[in-house]
């Protein structure tokens, strides 16, 4: 871009004809006017050079410019594709923090499982064991030969091993070709809920709940019906869910998680302050917990002020 430089010219030129109009001596005139003329002509080729310096200054700084601008556009460009990566990794390790927290939920729950079985085998032990002394205890169940009611060597016991022989004698148990084991249920269900086998697996969860309403592991296998909704992305029934563990097993060890997963849950419906609310009884409620770790991180990346909980009344 040239910026003309007119006024020094014009000044230059007002100047000449001023110095051209003045009275001088007619034989000083002619010089007087060479000189001035001549000095006027190199007054114009400096303004010249100076009008070409600063037209070539002029187009190094604007290309200054021009390169920083770019600078800059490529510094943001570069910023803008870090902060995509940025949000793509966070995405990514948020999934693979939910699969493995599944994953740790499912081996909890496994060892949970195990436990009950240990329990109720050393249960079975001990009764076995009460059996076998109570046999040693009784009367001498064979007597001597002749004597009236001992049973004779060969001859069976009334009542054992014939059929008919008391009530219910061989039979099974009402319904217990119908009632399907607990443990073996419960585990083919964590087995399929892993396998992503999520139809097979509730149906396992429900029979767990139908059969044995009042064991633990019934509040167990309703988190994992709230499971399977909030994988499938079916959160109306996956808050449902969650409201069964909470209301009909508050004591159990996973009603942390489930209202953990509630309020994720209603977050995804867009019910935000009910999310909220829920994230905030968990805290209230279960802080010492990851799963009340999890809650504050989530409402501090919603820009939620956390309350802290209120201290309890002195006696």
């Amino acid at each position: 871009m040239r910026i003309p430089i007119r006024l020094p010219r014009r000044l230059l030129a007002a100047a000449s004809l001023a110095v051209l109009a003045l009275p001088l001596p007619a034989h000083a005139a002619s010089k007087e006017i060479i000189e001035l003329q001549t000095q006027v002509q190199q007054l114009l080729d400096m303004v010249q050079r100076l009008q070409s310096t600063f037209d070539t200054r002029f187009g190094v700084l604007q290309h200054l410019v021009e390169q920083t601008a770019d600078n800059a556009n490529q510094i943001t460009a570069t910023v803008n594709a870090l902060d995509k990566k940025i949000n793509a990794q966070s995405e990514a390790a948020n999934g693979k923090m939910d699969t493995v927290s599944g994953q740790v939920q499912s081996l909890n729950d496994s060892v949970d499982e195990l436990k009950s079985r240990i329990a109720k085998l050393d249960k079975s032990v001990q009764d076995l064991q009460t059996q076998v002394q109570n046999i040693q205890t009784a009367p001498g169940a064979i007597a001597q030969p002749g004597t009236p009611g001992a049973i004779q060597p060969g001859q069976p016991q009334s009542g054992a091993g014939q059929p008919g022989a008391g009530p219910g004698a061989g039979q099974p148990l009402a319904g217990a070709t119908q009632t399907p084991p607990l443990a073996d249920t419960f585990q083919a269900g964590v087995r399929d809920y892993n396998s992503a086998h999520y139809d097979v697996a509730a149906g396992e969860f429900q029979d767990v709940i139908h059969f044995y309403p009042t064991d633990d592991m019934a509040g167990t296998a309703q988190f994992y019906l709230g499971e399977i909704a909030y994988r499938q992305q079916n959160y109306p029934d996956a808050v449902k869910a969650y409201n069964a563990v909470l209301e009909g097993f508050p004591g159990s060890p996973k009603a942390p998680a489930a209202q953990l997963r509630k309020g994720l849950a209603l977050l995804a419906l867009t019910k935000k302050d009910a999310g909220i609310h829920e994230l905030r009884l968990l805290i209230q409620r279960h802080p010492q917990t990851p799963e009340a770790a999890q809650a504050r991180s989530k409402l501090n990346g919603l820009g939620v002020r956390i309350t802290p909980a209120p201290a309890p009344a002195a006696h």
